[in-house]
């Protein structure tokens, strides 16, 4: 178990992604993905999709993390599986196990992109980092916030985000993150989407934030 993952500077996160990694995660061994390419090639898998299971095992395999606000926490530990492909829309892999029973897998999409899969694909980020700045930012925001408040349902419609803006280092797709003047709101379309349960819309809203509850060691540019 390493206990010290964040001492190598994760590429393309924020400090305080980095950071959140440090306090909040570990990393335990894991079986190497390198040793089934053979068999996978045997099985049709193009090379370059194995090159992508490896690369992402070898950055984030194994590190343990802990709950997200939403889809019943999150994957539980990154493990990447071997890639699948769904008609000519390209190729998935498991970004690692469900933490409890969920209707839905969490995959990297053939772009690169963190969502969920079960009868359809939904891309939550653009990227995996966006999602583990979504799930620091959470963490963040949570800590420093006066008041936390949910919404759900036809009531995320409602809420206003006039003067708020994105905050780009989470890079959201179907689910985003916006910054006011002293509140941060969290946006959760991806069940919905990826189910077709409008339902299950969510936001959390930070409220009572100053400065650093709002931004941390992160700037504008994120």
């Amino acid at each position: 178990m390493n206990l010290n993952f964040s001492n190598a500077a994760r590429e393309g996160l924020t400090q305080r992604a980095r950071s959140f990694i440090g306090s909040h995660c570990v990393r335990v061994d894991v079986q190497p993905r390198e040793q089934h390419r053979q068999a996978w090639l045997e099985f049709g898998i193009p090379a370059e999709e194995i090159d992508r299971v490896v690369a992402f095992q070898r950055q984030w395999g194994g590190l343990v993390l802990p709950p997200y606000p939403r889809y019943d926490g999150g994957p539980s530990y990154l493990n990447p599986d071997v890639p699948v492909r769904s008609g000519d829309e390209g190729w998935w892999f498991a970004a690692g196990d469900q933490r409890c029973s969920v209707p839905f897998s969490f995959m990297i999409g053939p772009g690169g992109e963190f969502g969920l899969h079960s009868h359809r694909w939904t891309a939550l980020h653009e990227t995996f980092e966006g999602w583990m700045e979504s799930l620091a930012l959470a963490y963040h925001a949570a800590l420093w916030a006066k008041c936390i408040t949910k919404v759900t349902g036809d009531e995320v419609e409602a809420i206003s985000l006039d003067g708020y803006q994105p905050v780009r280092e989470v890079r959201g797709l179907a689910d985003t993150w916006w910054r006011g003047a002293d509140s941060l709101v969290a946006i959760y379309n991806g069940e919905a989407d990826c189910l077709s349960a409008p339902q299950s819309r969510a936001a959390l809203i930070y409220s009572g934030l100053d400065e650093w509850g709002l931004r941390g060691d992160v700037d504008d540019e994120g």
